[in-house]
């Protein structure tokens, strides 16, 4: 095993500096962050530490007041300890890694290593972020055993976000540092790791803006719009929603023009070297500070009338329009969920947007063919590299797939194309497609070679055993995933919560104690789950259908109780929203393994009612459990923590924050890469298996009673005479706080499960009912934004 990273050293605070040492803290590893001592300070302030330490300290100041935020939750920062180059260079001597990411300027980077030189430790890795200087300039000068212990781990912006890590190694790096770093960004980071080869902006850069600029080129030469274009280059092509124009804008169009320039000056022998060489309106906009996101204009903006769009003609705005053959072309294309059949699609459309499309897709996949061998030997990391770094759903051989090997080549020929000659061998040994299977097509040695898969990177297709589900019903199914664990998928639209999921949970939990040792619920899809059937409830509730509301009610209540009580470990997997139902699933689970990015709530306030599947018991219970028997405890303060998180709709920005908000036990696993969540919720299955599992006892709970609501209504009261809630927000509220402090009936008083759960179940219903509460319901189905009437 590799020697794991313990303390790293971050030298340079901007935004890439700061991201960097931020998701090192996320991932537990005690950081050093440093910068330069601000210039021009007076020989007084000079003296004082805050000021010589001023630009790391507003680079970690900055990562904690980002939106989205660069750390998991702030407690995070903690670990990371700020100083600066002049008085702290000493502290480096005892850490196992120093990232490198200041100013992109030869002469700096070579100024420091000389310093680093020597310093650090023998052994210590020091590694620079560079995206595109050359390795071998940088190291003029240093010494053998720094050569050895160097390289590049270039992240992408933001950090914390984007999975690619490309790691480029020198020719003079030794093979087991770069084992190690490897080791690193996979296993501690969660990052997924390309191998590059010592060139100008490296595979992801190389690779995805030619593809921006020729979609730029293309838009100026074929008088496309900037609005047209980025509805051709996103989803239909598999790329996400900001395309191509909003992605240069959420990028930075003065950063994006830098690593033009960049590609640009170093690529004097590269065939497409014209294509980086970006058009002079773009400079112009440049000049005029036009520079995207951050100056809240670049080739989009929100005027005074509403979206405008840069004009590259009359070098102004001008109202955004979309036109409609377009739009509507690229909608129906867009509803085609398999990506790989989209893309098909797409390509063969007759329209403006298929051709435009099939130019734009044809240039993109020969020139990163050609550049296979110089960039990178692997068609794998291309692809990786894509998706990972530029969010594409494909990489450019896997679209290529897409289309069809044989199909793409022959076309590509017929337009007149210059084909690589890899490709043309390829092609003459009878090969059908760059994958097939666990196997890939190696272009250099003109053959199929095994892919490197990672064996905790397996979907569910791939962990599922056998031919058929263990179970399933119109709602989900339950899979033997091996090893004694089952594995329970939602198949609902966006995994809602429906009859027959409700009905599905009790089922596996039956058919895992019966014939397994753990059951795993995770899901597929964006979200892990939206919450509950909105629409079935708001018809149920407009029928005045009661007690079939009742009913769904008392049955995920019971659901969620046979979970909480069952006789095998059970873990939920989640990530993305995990809200409402999904989150009083989570509550139910013995143990959670969640994915970092996981935004989890019961937010049921925001459609005018109160959880309904046992997530006010269950969300307090957690809450109370750590109190011994016996122990007379003053709940109150409990109760309303947890009440200021239902009645707030507080919902977590990562699953870090969800353990703080004690949505998931602090105990519960963490996932810091998505591709290894499932994998990983089955091995914490199988370790509460195999530790000796012990199932839930049931107890009962001293709640504060009428005490408790009254205090709880002043609170409510404040809340709307400060116009914080509405008037029905406060009536919702009230209820809620009746629930979570026992109901009615004087002061402190012991409260069972089965009663708390009659009151839930009944406040649910009864809010049902409420014109305001069905108004709420349905301004959420039809505008998804939630209605404060």
């Amino acid at each position: 095993m590799s020697k794991p990273i313990r303390r790293v050293a971050v030298i340079g605070a901007g935004v890439m500096g700061s991201g960097i040492a931020a998701h090192f803290a996320n991932s537990g590893i005690e950081t050093i962050l440093l910068d330069i001592v601000p210039p021009n300070l007076t020989d007084d302030e000079k003296k004082v530490a805050a000021n010589r330490n001023r630009f790391a300290v507003n680079g970690k100041t900055n990562a904690l007041k980002n939106k989205p935020g660069a750390f998991f939750h702030a407690t995070n920062a903690d670990l990371v300890t700020v100083g600066n180059t002049e008085d702290d260079l000493g502290r480096l001597a005892n850490v196992d890694l120093v990232v490198e990411a200041i100013i992109e300027k030869l002469e700096h980077k070579q100024s420091l290593f000389a310093k680093l030189d020597g310093l650090v430790a023998e052994g210590t890795i020091v590694a620079s972020n560079t995206s595109g200087l050359s390795i071998a300039k940088m190291l003029e000068g240093r010494s053998d055993g720094f050569r050895k212990n160097f390289l590049v781990m270039h992240f992408f912006n933001p950090v914390r976000y984007m999975k690619l890590l490309e790691v480029v190694p020198g020719t003079e790096t030794a093979p087991e540092v770069l084992e190690r770093v490897k080791s690193i960004g996979a296993n501690q980071l969660g990052k997924g790791v390309v191998l590059g080869h010592d060139t100008p902006n490296f595979i992801g850069n190389r690779i995805g803006v030619h593809a921006m600029l020729l979609t730029v080129h293309m838009a100026v030469e074929q008088k496309l719009s900037p609005e047209d274009v980025d509805l051709i280059s996103g989803p239909p092509m598999g790329h996400p929603r900001s395309a191509s124009f909003r992605t240069a804008d959420i990028v930075g169009l003065d950063t994006f023009l830098h690593v033009a320039d960049n590609c640009y000056d170093s690529l004097t022998n590269d065939p497409e070297r014209d294509v980086f060489k970006a058009p002079a309106f773009m400079r112009t906009m440049v000049e005029k500070k036009l520079l995207g996101n951050k100056s809240k204009a670049g080739f989009f903006r929100r005027g005074k009338a509403g979206s405008e769009t840069f004009d590259s003609d009359a070098l102004d705005y001008r109202p955004a329009a979309e036109t409609d053959a377009v739009k509507a072309t690229c909608k129906k294309l867009s509803k085609i969920e398999d990506v790989r059949e989209r893309v098909k699609a797409l390509v063969a459309d007759e329209t403006v947007v298929g051709k435009f499309a099939w130019t734009s897709i044809s240039r993109t996949l020969l020139y990163s063919a050609g550049l296979v061998g110089e960039i990178s030997d692997d068609i794998e990391a291309c692809d990786q590299a894509m998706r990972w770094g530029y969010n594409w759903e494909l990489g450019p051989f896997e679209s290529w797939d897409a289309i069809g090997f044989e199909a793409g080549l022959a076309r590509m020929k017929a337009d007149g194309l210059t084909i690589p000659a890899s490709i043309e061998k390829m092609a003459a040994s009878g090969a059908k497609a760059f994958y097939v299977g666990e196997t890939k097509f190696d272009l250099a040695k003109g053959a199929y070679v095994p892919r490197d898969l990672d064996p905790k990177a397996k979907t569910l297709g791939e962990i599922r055993r056998g031919p058929k589900p263990v179970f399933q019903n119109a709602g989900a199914e339950a899979w033997d995933l091996g090893d004694g664990i089952l594995g329970l998928t939602f198949t609902t639209k966006a995994n809602s919560i429906d009859n027959e999921v409700i009905a599905a949970l009790p089922r596996a939990v039956e058919l895992a104690e019966k014939d397994f040792r753990g059951l795993v619920i995770t899901n597929e899809g964006e979200h892990f789950c939206v919450g509950a059937n909105l629409l079935m409830v708001v018809m149920a509730a407009q029928a005045k259908q009661w007690e079939t509301i009742r009913g769904t009610v008392r049955g995920l209540q019971s659901a969620v109780q046979r979970m909480k009580y069952a006789t095998v470990p059970i873990v939920a997997a989640p990530y993305g929203m995990t809200v409402g139902g999904g989150l009083e699933v989570c509550l139910a689970s013995h143990a959670t393994q969640a994915y970092c990015e996981t935004y989890a709530g019961l937010v049921e306030v925001g459609v005018g009612l109160i959880p309904g599947g046992g997530g006010n018991l269950n969300l307090l219970w957690r809450a109370l459990s750590a109190i011994p028997e016996g122990v007379e405890v003053d709940t109150l303060p409990y109760v309303t923590n947890v009440f200021k998180s239902i009645a707030m709709a507080k919902v977590s920005s990562s699953a870090v924050e969800a353990q703080q908000f004690g949505f998931f036990y602090p105990r519960d696993g963490i996932s810091l890469d998505r591709a290894r969540l499932v994998s990983e919720a089955k091995a914490r299955a199988i370790g509460l298996a195999d530790a000796g599992f012990v199932p839930n006892v049931p107890r009962a709970f001293r709640l504060p009673g009428e005490s408790g609501i009254a205090t709880l209504h002043m609170m409510i009261d404040t809340l709307v005479a400060g116009g914080m809630a509405t008037e029905y927000d406060a009536h919702i509220a009230r209820k809620l706080a009746s629930v979570l402090c026992g109901g009615a009936g004087g002061a402190f008083k012991s409260v069972t499960e089965a009663e708390m759960l009659e009151l839930e179940g009944e406040v649910f219903v009864s809010l049902c009912g409420e014109t305001k509460s069905q108004e709420r319901m349905q301004a959420m189905l039809t505008t998804n934004k939630p209605l404060r009437n």
